[in-house]
């Protein structure tokens, strides 16, 4: 009984719900199978592989932080190598240089690697943490050696900048004692007053002498200026002094700016008793005596007065400025002047005819000046001119014609009193003679 009515209900309840579907306009869902869930998990991005792909960027951003910390380490160590090569040519080292252009090249190459790498995308690094270290210490290293070398340079030129204020301190010192003497000679009628105001028919062995003092005044500055520059590029001053007198014993270290001395001298004074210096280029007939000495008394008080710089400027085809071009290129090798000034700049310009506005160059041209005054001097008051002289290494001393700059030999009984070599030259003018300076030994 209860089984029919179960089965009698069930049907009724069944064509009541697809009434109430019908009305309410609803469509039943269909049942959603494995199938169905499986395809759409099949869509989703998997966890895995969206962290196996952050990882993969990631290791790409190290290898390239590490590819440009090689490359700017490489950098560094060129800019290294090229202070290091600056600083080995002033003073001039071969080994220095060497090594210096051998790391520029090796470090060029590796950089060229360093494109080719990237423009093939070949940047994988296996320790990027441990590359990216390396090449920090290997920057800093550079960095420092740069500073190292930078600092040196740096000490150099203000050396440099210290000679040069000392040099300048003496020239205004001596400007200044100039001036007071020019002071008291304006208010006196005294002989120093006469030489400043020579006359042609008054001229005397006296002024040729008050002459010479100021020549080897300023001989002696530029030859302390070239000591002091040769300290400061390293030089080796006995070795140096050595090659100019050889196998000379000086009674004191310092004696030896005598070799530098005669050396200046030597070559400033070369060619000083002949009427044109030994220079070509003055074509002016000299042949009468009279004219000729009325001439270059004339060349001596042309120039008296001024600065070379002004003369050669006013003047710079004259024979004065023919004189200090070929004087400085004979007394101013070209290995010298790369050693001292790092460069051959005051060359190439007075090779040009031209004024180097240096301080150097401003020292030479005054002894210049001086010695050309001094030979214009010689051949106004004596058509011959003067006559120069030298002694012989291991003569005897002779007060007649003879002065000695170290006095040591005479107050020692070991000095056998015989020329080691001659300083500054002697002069005859006239029947006067003019001692030369000799060191002895």
């Amino acid at each position: 009984m209860d089984s029919v009515n179960r089965s009698a209900v069930t049907p009724r309840k069944s064509r009541l719900a697809r009434t109430f579907a019908k009305v309410l306009h609803i469509r039943p869902q269909p049942a959603t199978t494995i199938d169905q869930v499986q395809k759409v998990k099949s869509h989703e991005k998997p966890i895995g592989k969206f962290f196996n792909e952050e990882d993969e960027k990631s290791q790409e951003k190290a290898a390239m932080d590490a590819f440009i910390a090689k490359v700017f380490a490489t950098l560094s160590s060129v800019k290294a190598a090229y202070a290091q090569l600056q600083d080995a040519q002033s003073p001039y080292d071969a080994d220095g240089i060497q090594s210096a252009d051998q790391i520029v090249v090796t470090e060029l190459k590796r950089l060229s690697e360093f494109k080719q790498s990237y423009l093939k995308n070949h940047i994988d690094d296996s320790s990027p943490e441990t590359t990216i270290l390396l090449a920090e210490i290997q920057e800093q290293k550079n960095l420092s050696k740069t500073y190292e070398i930078t600092q040196k340079k740096l000490a150099n030129q203000s050396r440099l900048k210290d000679s040069e204020i000392v040099f300048l301190k003496e020239k205004l010192e001596e400007a200044e004692r100039e001036n007071k003497l020019i002071e008291r000679r304006l208010n006196s009628s005294g002989p120093l007053s006469r030489h400043e105001n020579l006359h042609f028919s008054k001229l005397t062995p006296t002024d040729f002498v008050l002459a010479l003092k100021h020549t080897m005044k300023a001989i002696r500055s530029l030859v302390k200026f070239m000591i002091t520059e040769m300290e400061y590029a390293n030089w080796d001053l006995d070795a140096a002094a050595e090659s100019i007198q050889p196998e000379v014993v000086y009674w004191n270290t310092t004696d030896r700016c005598y070799a530098f001395e005669s050396f200046v001298c030597r070559e400033m004074f070369d060619g000083f008793s002949y009427p044109d210096f030994s220079i070509s280029g003055d074509r002016r007939d000299l042949s009468n005596k009279a004219k000729r000495q009325k001439l270059f008394f004339d060349r001596s008080m042309e120039l008296k007065y001024l600065k070379a710089r002004e003369y050669i400027t006013w003047k710079p085809k004259s024979t004065f400025a023919k004189f200090c071009w070929f004087k400085y290129l004979r007394l101013v090798h070209p290995k010298m002047e790369s050693s001292l000034f790092g460069n051959l700049n005051q060359r190439s310009l007075v090779t040009a005819g031209k004024f180097p506005e240096t301080t150097f160059f401003e020292s030479f041209a005054e002894a210049a000046k001086r010695v050309w005054l001094l030979h214009c001097l010689a051949f106004s008051f004596d058509p011959e001119g003067a006559s120069i002289f030298q002694v012989r290494n291991g003569n005897r001393f002779s007060e007649v014609f003879m002065e000695s700059v170290n006095d040591e030999a005479f107050l020692s009984p070991e000095s056998s009193r015989e020329v080691a070599f001659t300083v500054v030259p002697g002069f005859k003018v006239g029947k006067t003679v003019v001692q030369c300076q000799v060191y002895l030994t």
